[in-house]
């Protein structure tokens, strides 16, 4: 090849490779990932219209746009009725329209809420609770309304919290926040609790506020919190509107029942598990006799019986207060739980805090005979003993000294299980911490006006410790012993005396215990002694 071939086949070869990278198509990469809402750019009619005689809406974007789930998010207040046709329905655009084919009402002011329905195409990026406003008269509705929303168990209350009214008419039930949709709705901010609606008529309204989580702006109680305004609002109103939402306390029934084991049938349910519960085998043989122990961290039953039956099912009659059900639960052959025990706390126990021994099969007999507790010095501890016997769980009570090792030994035969069998020798060891590398807590009260309330001391989600004022007259609370940690301190207003939080109830129009946090959280610090000061 002399030299002139070759340029030639040099160029020709730079040329077809040129042409061959400039046919790829692909997508770019790179870059910073799209975090920004499609923004509103203006709407045709224009929005906050007034004499609005229009058959068709279209309100335009910054970019391609399309709806999230619109038939449940897009809201119109009042209704129009048949429902205007809404789209992008399919290809993305850079506006929406909406076709109305109903005779407006005369001298009316309607909203129309987006909710969380438009998101950009590329990374859904939602443009929240974006509405558009006209009116078929020559003015506005201006009334509005503003407030706040708490949560009444959680020191911080979530975002986009919806406020929905209901016309109170002759229509009017407490039973409509269920099944139909609101007139009027507002959101919280993002980075606040409050609310603002506007645009609203002179009326009568049932006021809620839910933390809508299936987004249908209907009230679920297995999912969604709710709160309620006490009394009607009349508008117009220039009082700011407090609302404590809560999750309510479902009604107790059983969800499910299936074998879980030779012998052992799992029950799970929702709703407060009473003392009164009963579950009766209805086809079981006539020597048949059963034993329940609760799952410590779900809402489970289980329910162990003697002896075996040979029968393909079995069916119980469950009941509890009002509640009553027959279930049925196919049986097969399943090996039987070994005998084991899980102990709590471990390696480490604080003075305050008991050793705890968790069986997995139900007991029915404690030889505490058997059980011996010895200190670094080979001494023998003092101890008494608690059963907890729904949770199956035996307590070991005993003083601890500063800096020192325990060794628990259970001996053969201290337990004996549902089935007669027993245990093999158990041996744990924990030890307590030094004093000086624990610190306290003390929290003077003032302006204590109601008693009893409940403290506790709480560290990430878990009850550390927990006191009770029970006159107005005590004012401060003292915690020990406690590891250098971050801790949030709850006020609980026990009204009912019951030794517990209570949760409220929208149809029963009961409003939920209150709850007071201290407001920061609490750094207490290896032998430390914090003091602070609350009032209440």
């Amino acid at each position: 090849m002399n030299y002139r071939s070759f340029v030639y086949f040099f160029f020709a070869l730079v040329l077809v490779s040129s042409l061959s990278n400039c046919a790829k198509r692909g997508r770019p990469t790179g870059g910073p990932q799209d975090t920004l809402a499609p923004q509103y750019i203006r709407s045709s009619p224009e929005n906050y219209t007034t004499n609005f005689n229009a058959k068709e809406i279209r309100i335009y974007f910054d970019e391609y746009i399309k709806l999230d789930n619109p038939q449940q998010q897009i809201i119109f207040s009042p209704p129009i009725n048949p429902r205007p046709v809404i789209g992008p329905m399919g290809l993305p655009r850079k506006y929406i329209s909406l076709e109305i084919n109903d005779t407006l009402q005369p001298n009316t002011t309607y909203t129309i809420n987006f909710g969380k329905s438009i998101v950009d195409n590329n990374e859904n990026n939602p443009l929240p609770y974006f509405k558009y406003v006209f009116s078929t008269g020559d003015h506005l509705d201006s009334l509005q309304i503003r407030g706040s929303v708490k949560d009444a168990f959680e020191k911080d209350t979530e975002e986009y919290i919806s406020v929905l009214l209901y016309e109170i008419n002759e229509a009017y039930t407490d039973s409509i926040p269920y099944k139909e949709l609101p007139i009027y709705i507002g959101y919280t901010q993002d980075s606040t609790t409050t609310f603002t609606i506007e645009n609203m008529k002179a009326g009568k309204y049932r006021v809620i506020a839910m933390k809508d989580n299936n987004s249908n702006y209907l009230f679920e109680p297995n999912v969604d919190k709710i709160g309620f305004l006490e009394d009607t609002l009349v508008l117009p109103s220039e009082n700011a509107l407090d609302i404590t939402i809560f999750k309510e306390q479902l009604d107790f029934k059983v969800t499910n029942i299936k074998q879980n084991g030779a012998q052992k049938i799992l029950l799970g349910y929702e709703g407060l598990l009473a003392e009164n519960f009963e579950a009766s085998a209805l086809n079981a043989s006539s020597d048949f006799t059963s034993r329940f122990t609760e799952d410590i961290e779900k809402d489970t039953i289980y329910l162990w019986y003697a002896p075996k039956q040979e029968l393909d099912s079995l069916v119980f009659e469950v009941k509890q207060d009002l509640y009553r059900d027959t279930l049925m639960t196919r049986l097969k052959e399943l090996y039987k739980d070994t005998l084991t025990f899980t102990a709590l706390p471990q390696g480490k126990i604080n003075f305050y805090e008991k050793f705890q021994l968790q069986a997995n099969v139900p007991i029915t007999k404690v030889d505490s005979s058997k059980i011996s507790i010895l200190n670094k010095d080979s001494l023998s501890v003092a101890f008494t003993t608690n059963f907890l016997k729904n949770k199956n769980t035996l307590e070991l009570d005993f003083a601890k000294a500063e800096d020192d090792k325990y060794a628990i030994t259970v001996l053969p035969e201290a337990f004996t299980d549902y089935f007669d069998r027993t245990n093999d020798t158990l041996s744990y060891r924990v030890s307590s911490p030094k004093l000086s590398d624990l610190g306290t807590l003390r929290i003077n009260l003032s302006n204590l006006q109601e008693a009893p309330v409940i403290v506790e001391l709480i560290e990430n989600k878990k009850i550390i410790q927990r006191k009770t004022l029970l006159s107005i007259e005590e004012n401060s609370v003292f915690f020990e012993s406690l590891k250098p940690a971050k801790y949030k301190v709850r006020f609980i207003f026990d009204t009912n005396q019951n030794e517990r939080w209570d949760t409220g109830s929208f149809l029963k129009k009961i409003q939920p215990e209150e709850i007071r946090y201290f407001p920061t959280e609490i750094e207490v610090r290896a032998n430390w002694d914090v003091v602070e000061r609350f009032s209440l």
